[in-house]
């Protein structure tokens, strides 16, 4: 249970319960990664702490996990918010450019969850549908709860979305070309193949991997920069065409038809959709035992009447007995 002084997740039924597990969300996690490592005390801690060239799908999927927590994780959001804390407390050092950094630095950790919210709406007016504005004051309000959850204090988060794009784009003139960004853009990076899932497939995928990987790679960057909001790509020289982007609406058309119909075991990912169906199981035995209350209640206000009505009959019979008459 949370106490007064632990955060809670975003609320069930949520913009982000509906967004952040559907597997849409996956081919916005690049772009939100990418401005990430662009500020160059952010860059320098992942290019010096962080297993991503190593051991790439492990990395991906631990840091997958964590944003689901973050929203679907319930009590257990905040733990990771605190997980997450503790694992930055030691990771420090020295950017490009000879500036000391840490991790926890309130306007560097800060910047790593001012990235999720401007790549959703772009993501999500792409892949989904564009937010009215009433749902982007709603996903906004919730990402600040998930800044919460990660111990970011209300002061160093704008409070509101008036707030936030000023902030945004005037952070924008702090990122540079970071050796992590050519990374994470580049399609010539050497990746091994996925180390995990069912064995048949990766040894399917191990001898598959010198034609996937290239085309894999271009389709990546193509997403990764193709979803950031134009002004950031803009402030990194990213280059960006109207060809590329009639392109990516086009294939974002296929996505919008495609994934809906998909059964919710492929839609969404599995700690996503373990807990909306632990919310609907939950929502159901809501209901059963308010329709059990109410059935009490209506049976105790049921007895209550007949107990009235004979009351009533018995004071009748009493008057209407012959003794009573004379």
């Amino acid at each position: 249970m949370t106490g007064p002084s632990t955060p809670p997740p975003p609320p069930v039924g949520g913009v982000l319960w509906s967004v952040a597990g559907d597997v849409r969300a996956l081919l916005m996690l690049p772009s939100a990664l990418a401005l990430q490592v662009a500020h160059p005390a952010v860059g320098a801690g992942v290019d010096e702490h962080s297993v991503f060239r190593t051991d790439p799908w492990g990395r991906g999927e631990r840091s997958l996990r964590s944003v689901l927590l973050w929203v679907y994780g319930g009590e257990a959001a905040a733990e990771e918010g605190r997980r997450l804390r503790r694992l930055h407390r030691t990771i420090q050092g020295t950017d490009a450019h000879g500036r000391r950094y840490h991790a926890l630095t309130p306007s560097h950790y800060s910047w790593v969850h001012a990235t999720g919210f401007p790549v959703y709406q772009r993501g999500l007016s792409l892949l989904h549908r564009p937010l009215t504005e009433a749902q982007e004051r709603q996903l906004y309000a919730e990402w600040l709860q998930v800044g919460r959850i990660l111990g970011i204090h209300d002061r160093d988060m704008p409070q509101t979305v008036e707030e936030f794009w000023p902030s945004f784009r005037k952070r924008l003139g702090e990122l540079e070309d970071t050796v992590v960004l050519r990374e994470l853009v580049a399609t010539d990076q050497p990746v091994p193949p996925p180390d995990r899932g069912p064995l048949p497939l990766r040894l399917l995928l191990r001898a598959l991997w010198p034609v996937i990987l290239p085309r894999l790679a271009r389709f990546r960057s193509f997403v990764t920069v193709g979803l950031m909001p134009a002004e950031a790509r803009a402030a990194l020289g990213l280059e960006w065409s109207d060809a590329q982007e009639r392109r990516l609406r086009r294939f974002a058309r296929v996505v919008r038809v495609v994934v809906p119909a998909l059964p919710e075991r492929l839609r969404y990912l599995p700690l996503a959709r373990e807990a909306r169906h632990e919310a609907r199981r939950e929502a159901r035995r809501a209901a059963r035992c308010e329709a059990r209350r109410e059935a009490r209640h209506e049976a105790r206000r049921e007895a209550r009447r007949a107990a009235r009505c004979e009351a009533r009959r018995e004071a009748f019979r009493e008057l209407s007995a012959p003794g009573r008459r004379a």
